[in-house]
């Protein structure tokens, strides 16, 4: 195996939040109130929308996703939700600094070099820098066709990391390790908070499905996975597998992805920094269903 590489999970689409808006001549991501599922492929208006994206429109109230249905990759929480402080150059978007509020990876004139790292607010590097928390969720979406595959979500905002990290954490105890195995809803919330001025804050957060109760699901749940290990299916194999190819490179983004982190870390209006992630799609008749909304939003996305 090439040492130095970060093997990630398989990813077949993405999950954000925002569509494209015309501004001038320019097309520019705008934050919306829904989610949008696309694939990995773009053109010069962004990313192209996933075929299940239109399914999720089609059943949702006024064309906006708010909630999606899925599962997960592994039953080990770190696996499924990967999330630091983290820090990239601003010119090539390589990252420069990777930590977890205890130790970092720093990239130095002498090379990596291993730094404490007491999080962006106490740190002057990460200041200088524009170190940000940093969350990438996989997940596999109900209907997709790649049992190894799933879409990610990535996202830099405090209240999405949070809620999605205690969330998976409090599933993986509470049904003995078969987080794998629980029909799950990745649900975009609303809340308001004096920070905001009162106006909506939107992060996402993942819950039992809407028919489901807790010991239905846990019961189904270790049902299922004594069904798949009775077939063969090593599960527990699986994350050791997933675990060493993840700590087989010192950052986990490809040299393919670094542009669009650079928007989402760096916008270049002076505003307000933005906290969830935002992908353009391709504007269609598709697209105008996630609904058009006056310019001036009131709504804050975290």
């Amino acid at each position: 195996m090439i040492k130095g590489l970060a093997i990630t999970p398989p990813v077949i689409g993405r999950i954000s939040i925002g569509h494209l808006v015309q501004k001038g001549d320019k097309w520019v991501p705008e934050k919306d109130d829904s989610f949008s599922l696309t694939t990995q492929v773009q053109n010069r208006q962004g990313w192209l929308l996933h075929p299940l994206h239109q399914q999720l429109v089609e059943a949702a109230a006024n064309g906006k996703i708010r909630a999606i249905p899925v599962r997960l990759l592994f039953n080990d929480s770190s696996l499924n939700f990967r999330a630091e402080y983290s820090a990239f150059d601003r010119q090539t978007g390589r990252p420069v600094c990777i930590g977890n509020g205890e130790h970092a990876r720093q990239v130095t004139a002498n090379g990596m070099e291993d730094v404490p790292c007491p999080g962006p607010e106490r740190c002057s590097y990460a200041k200088q820098a524009g170190c940000k928390l940093y969350g990438r969720l996989n997940v596999q979406v109900e209907g997709q066709n790649d049992e190894l595959g799933s879409f990610i979500f990535r996202t830099t905002g405090y209240n999405s990391v949070r809620s999605l990290a205690a969330r998976l954490s409090y599933f993986e105890a509470i049904s003995g390790g078969c987080t794998r195995y629980l029909p799950l809803m990745l649900r975009l919330r609303a809340k308001s908070t004096t920070q905001s001025y009162r106006t909506p804050i939107y992060f996402v957060d993942l819950t039992l499905r809407d028919d489901d109760s807790l010991t239905t699901a846990i019961s189904s749940a270790r049902q299922e996975a004594e069904r798949q290990q009775e077939a063969g299916v090593d599960t527990s194999q699986l994350e050791v597998i997933a675990r060493q190819l993840l700590q087989n490179g010192q950052f986990e983004d490809t040299d393919e992805e670094l542009p669009q982190l650079l928007e989402e870390f760096y916008p270049d209006d002076e505003g307000p920094e933005p906290q969830t992630t935002t992908t353009p799609i391709r504007q269609g008749k598709l697209t105008h269903k996630l609904g058009k909304r006056p310019p001036a939003t009131t709504s804050t996305p975290v």
